[in-house]
């Protein structure tokens, strides 16, 4: 497969959208350590995005191609490095490019997350209101009082109580009591009813309310996708890095507070008792146990045990992944098909893949 490589050579330049790896527009400016550069956010308005070389950083140039070769023989379709909000590597493989559309498939529930954050501090809703509260009683088939105990916030820590076990359906007669909210953790599609609870208390579309108030405002591109019971997010791997690096910096986009810090910070921390490694939708790196989706058993040890502890992830189906690392100032980026050719948003492809950048960037 032919791979097209954005691997930066100079230690700032600008690379635009339609540049590939073959005609890339390198312009040098001037040279700042690491430690001490503010950290870069490219035009909300443009496509310019600076750059950052592997030698400028210490990184390890000879480790790079192991790292592609893997990620090209696990069916990716494109993989970024942000360091510091700099592009230091970004490739696409099998005839993808920067200019095409991929799904975010359940990574995107963290944009969910992010959107019912700006609607709380907006005065709209309240996380720990019953979501009856905005969409109507009988939007599950629970009796009302069991209805009544969910919150947003238990659909943002999966603690609905309601049974997973009956697929992504969202209608009522498929949402089904299993266990009082707040007393279970289980992966459930039931939190994109967090969508109409945005949509009912703010008067908009979710849309016009995402594109408004986070879209448009860090420069993303892509639109909400209907496919079967899911609401899919798709754009291009570099808007996903926009995303990520937001996630970053806080909530914060070039000095501007897209999302309330200390909602933010609650987000991606531990957000109940019983899966340790589960924020508001975010999954959490460095904590003593964790639960998988489709199970309720508890594994002991990190979630991703060669990543750095302090990471937070927004992970999807089919290995779609963004892994944001506060203590190395980095955001990474895979997109693409199933790595092992199974279904599944956490495996043993993340942890190899954590030991191949471990070797480029340590």
């Amino acid at each position: 497969m032919k791979i097209k490589n954005l691997l930066l050579i100079s230690t700032f330049c600008v690379i635009t959208m339609s540049c590939s790896s073959d005609d890339s527009i390198e312009q040098p400016t001037q040279t700042d350590s690491t430690s001490t550069e503010a950290m870069y956010f490219p035009p909300s308005d443009s496509d310019i995005w600076e750059t950052k070389s592997i030698s400028n950083l210490g990184w390890h140039q000879d480790k790079v191609q192991d790292l592609l070769t893997y990620l090209d023989t696990k069916h990716s379709k494109s993989f970024i490095i942000l360091q510091n909000g700099r592009i230091v590597m970004e490739n696409y493989f099998s005839g993808h490019t920067s200019t095409t559309p991929w799904y975010w498939a359940s990574a995107g529930k963290t944009l969910t997350s992010t959107m019912t954050g700006i609607a709380e501090q907006e005065g709209f809703l309240n996380i720990n209101n019953k979501v009856s509260a905005y969409i109507g009683t009988g939007w599950t088939s629970e009796p009302l009082a069991k209805e009544n105990l969910i919150t947003c916030k238990n659909l943002l820590t999966m603690t609905s109580g309601l049974d997973d076990s009956l697929g992504d359906d969202v209608t009522p007669p498929n949402l089904q009591y299993k266990a009082d909210a707040g007393t279970r953790w289980a992966y459930h599609n039931v939190y994109v009813k967090l969508q109409d609870v945005v949509a009912a208390a703010t008067g908009q579309t979710w849309s016009q309310y995402f594109n408004t108030k986070l879209r448009d405002k860090i420069g993303m591109t892509g639109n909400w996708i209907q496919s079967g019971d899911n609401s899919v997010y798709w754009s291009t791997t570099r808007s996903m890095a926009r995303f990520g690096l937001m996630a970053l910096n806080g909530g914060n986009w070039n000095g501007t507070q897209i999302i309330n810090t200390n909602y933010f910070q609650s987000a991606t921390t531990t957000s109940q008792n019983i899966n340790l490694a589960y924020g508001y939708l975010w999954w959490l790196n460095g904590k003593a146990s964790y639960h998988m989706p489709q199970t309720q058993f508890q594994f002991n040890g990190k979630l991703i045990p060669s990543a750095p502890d302090d990471m937070f992830c927004a992970l999807g189906k089919n290995d779609q992944k963004i892994y944001v690392v506060p203590s190395k100032k980095l955001v990474v980026i895979r997109m693409g098909d199933a790595a092992d050719n199974v279904n599944l948003a956490l495996s043993d492809f993340d942890d190899v893949l954590w030991q191949k950048i471990n070797a480029v960037i340590n």
